[in-house]
């Protein structure tokens, strides 16, 4: 048996293995992203807690409950349970199985029979090792351990995936509440002043300085400023749910908070190279699937080719227990077997057509999540570049139709104009406060995206990597 086990293994190790040995497709993107720079302060390296660059204990509270408790992240980690098991299993297949069986049996012949002969009770005890050993001399059982392998990875970088999801989401959702805090301060403060407007109004209504439809159009606006007050207070709160489930905190209630403490969004220095997206876990899991789909073929190829087993047994057999383990009572076999498919109409060379096509679906997402990531890194570079000058501009806004208001009050009171101007200049004051605010929002979101788009934040190492020409996403099998 030690002999036979021995050839075995000789042989697996020396046979081949038919498929296509994985190397990582080339992809050509530019050497470096166009709109790094600028806007922000650049950063030489962003950390991986990239949220905690805003400085807010709420948020990274918020964060930190949110990637412990998160399901999202618990079905993740489970996945990744099932693929070690996985992996364990397909592994167990390049080693022989070992079984102990055993039996006792007592049996008697039949007297009734065409030639009877004597009657004869027997007892036959048994008990033996057996093995069996598949050889992988096509290397069937190394390509499935390939597959399960990447198939492992995947699920790794998809939890990766699950994530930074979930933090940018926290992330996110916590700026849409403290824009929403912002916006309902700014609103209370123009309902505050209308409640002003309308007292003055109805004072000159009184006096005869002023029409029934100044009044009216003063209670209008009034309760526009209202309604607009109690739709931002229910986008709080649906906010402050979506927080609490995604925490696991379901109980929770944030006090409000101000939108203007958060410092812009940091930016990667000026030639940030685009060899930075394969950092992306998505990405990798990508890759890994297309590793999973290549080695597939190869499982698919050897199932056209013989099957070499070797088997053995060794053990004892007696008419009684006590003679099982004397070495009379020994007993032993060793074996091989061949079997090779001879006809199946077509049916192991279409799968191998099937795992190929795979193989082809597996590329093309491969590398479409390439040409994704090169977008959207470009896309939220652009938009922290343009949210940062659009909010200059808003801040102009609000100081001019500030101003603009308080000229009409004043032409107003004198006189001068009529009471329509004041509400324009209400209306105007409320929009341009809003639009400010939203402006921030905005540029932090966009902050957020370019972490997400850059994978979680970059390195020192990979942000000295620069080059002019374009650059070829290529490397060896991993």
């Amino acid at each position: 048996m030690r002999r036979g086990v021995a050839i075995a293994t000789m042989l697996a190790l020396s046979g081949c293995m038919v498929g296509p040995d994985y190397r990582r497709p080339a992809t050509e993107l530019p050497g470096s992203f166009a709109q790094s720079g600028g806007a922000g302060q650049a950063a030489a390296a962003i950390p991986g807690d990239w949220w905690r660059l805003f400085g807010d204990p709420v948020l990274d509270d918020l964060v930190e409950s949110a990637l412990a408790v998160n399901v999202d992240i618990a079905q993740a980690v489970a996945r990744i349970e099932e693929a070690d098991a996985n992996l364990r299993a397909v592994n167990a297949a390049l080693f022989p199985e070992i079984d102990l069986a055993g039996a006792a049996v007592r049996s008697a012949s039949s007297t009734k029979v065409a030639a009877p002969a004597p009657p004869i009770v027997r007892n036959d005890v048994r008990l033996a090792f057996t093995t069996s050993y598949e050889i992988d001399f096509w290397g069937k059982l190394r390509r499935a351990s390939e597959a399960a392998r990447a198939t492992d990875l995947s699920t790794r970088y998809a939890r990766d995936v699950v994530t930074l999801s979930v933090a940018a989401l926290t992330t996110q959702t916590y700026f849409l509440l403290r824009s929403l805090d912002a916006q309902i301060a700014a609103t209370r403060a123009t309902l505050a002043s209308r409640d002003d407007t309308l007292t003055i109004v109805r004072r000159r209504a009184d006096g005869g300085l002023a029409s029934d439809l100044e009044v009216r159009q003063a209670e209008g606006a009034r309760s526009d400023a209202a309604f607009q007050l109690d739709e931002l207070l229910r986008e709080r709160s649906l906010a402050e749910h979506l927080l609490a489930t995604v925490t696991g905190r379901l109980d929770l209630a944030i006090p409000a908070g101000d939108l203007a403490h958060l410092p812009l969004p940091a930016m990667p220095p000026p030639g940030l190279p685009s060899t930075m997206l394969e950092r992306r876990p998505d990405i990798r899991q990508a890759e890994q699937d297309l590793v999973t789909a290549s080695a597939e073929i190869g499982v698919a190829r050897a199932q056209m080719f013989p099957t070499i087993t070797l088997t053995g047994a060794f053990g004892g057999e007696s008419a009684s227990l006590a003679g099982l383990f004397t070495v009379p009572g020994r007993i032993w076999a060793l074996g091989a077997g061949l079997s090779a498919p001879i006809f199946e109409a077509g049916r192991l060379s279409a799968l191998v057509d099937v795992q190929r096509a795979r193989e082809r679906q597996a590329l093309a997402a491969y590398q479409r999540s390439i040409q994704t990531a090169f977008r959207e890194v470009e896309d939220a570079l652009t938009n922290v570049q343009r949210y940062a000058a659009l909010e200059g501009d808003a801040q102009a806004s609000v100081d001019a139709a500030r101003e603009a208001l308080r000229l009409a009050n004043v032409r107003y009171g004198a006189g001068y104009t009529g009471f329509l101007d004041v509400l324009d200049s209400q209306r105007s004051l409320n929009i341009a406060e809003l639009a400010l605010i939203r402006s921030r929002q905005n540029l932090l979101s966009a902050g957020v995206d370019l972490m997400m788009a850059l994978g979680g934040g970059w390195e020192p190492a990979a942000a000295e990597g620069r080059s002019a020409g374009p650059n070829v996403v290529t490397a060896a099998s991993e």
